[in-house]
């Protein structure tokens, strides 16, 4: 991570634009608080991916949240290609007063340089394949697929330079750290996903507490515990003997959550009361 970070700051020096992917379900705990630092001076665009996962009037109100920051924002699908023709009008936007200085000077064609970043699992590789309309990186749904740096140029006017997925070296609240695990921004295998469970039906209990039982046909329980042994026995999940198999079932509801099967769920409220910060030299 401190190679990627090292080499992030070098490249970000190239370029005249970044372009942040974020999962629209946990808009902040899904960000890498290097890359406001990292990219001071340079335009902004956040895109929240993976939109059609999230609760669509917190996703508004979000986009009011990066706007009131200087920060251009769209929800998009890169999986399905939802809100992708809007980006190259969002990219010469973003870029007006760059595009026109080069005019002013006599130059013209110089495609933007666009750095595409964004943390482990947010679907950074599967944008730029569907951006570009080719598979021109790699991809994959297990964190940490793009090892290296590259540059991949989508036309006249645009040129993207890809780079590795990376995490922060450390969270200062544990709760991001729970969100990220959450949308599988964390492996799985280092993780006690039966406690996972318990925190995410604790969290859907507050924010949308009809979602687990109108999936699995059940009634609502207080003890987070209980209700994963009740999404257990709905599901049929069963170890030796008669005894609940709760590690399938926590999988099942952790599934269901990344997939959209619980419904439209947003897990970060947005913070629109917070005031804005002071607008950054440039835009």
């Amino acid at each position: 991570m401190t190679k990627a970070r090292r080499m992030m700051q070098e490249d970000i020096k190239l370029v005249d634009l970044i372009i942040e992917l974020v999962d629209a379900r946990v808009p902040l705990a899904s960000r890498n608080p290097d890359i406001d630092q990292l990219g001071r001076g340079k335009s902004r665009i956040v895109l929240l991916n993976k939109a059609d996962l999230a609760d669509s009037a917190c996703s508004r109100q979000w986009k009011e949240y990066f706007q009131a920051r200087g920060i251009h924002v769209m929800e998009i699908n890169a999986r399905t290609g939802g809100g992708m023709k809007a980006i190259h009008g969002l990219v010469q936007k973003a870029c007006g007063e760059k595009i026109a200085r080069d005019r002013k000077r006599g130059i013209v064609n110089r495609p933007v340089r666009a750095m595409v970043v964004g943390i482990p699992n947010v679907g950074k590789s599967t944008f730029i394949n569907s951006f570009a309309g080719k598979a021109c990186t790699k991809t994959g749904n297990r964190p940490g697929v793009t090892k290296g740096k590259q540059w991949i140029r989508l036309d006249r006017s645009l040129e993207l330079l890809d780079t590795p997925g990376i995490l922060w070296p450390k969270f200062e609240d544990p709760r991001t750290g729970m969100l990220l695990a959450f949308i599988g921004s964390i492996n799985d295998e280092i993780i006690n996903m039966e406690e996972l469970a318990c925190d995410l039906l604790r969290l859907l209990g507050e924010l949308y507490p009809a979602s687990v039982p109108e999936r699995y046909g059940i009634p609502w329980e207080e003890d987070p515990a209980r209700m994963l042994g009740e999404i257990a026995r709905s599901r049929g999940c069963l170890a030796k003997g008669e005894d609940l198999d709760l590690e399938r079932a926590a999988g099942i509801l952790t599934d269901d959550f990344r997939s959209g099967r619980l419904g439209r769920i947003t897990l970060e409220q947005p913070l629109l009361e917070q005031a804005p910060p002071e607008q950054e030299e440039k835009r």
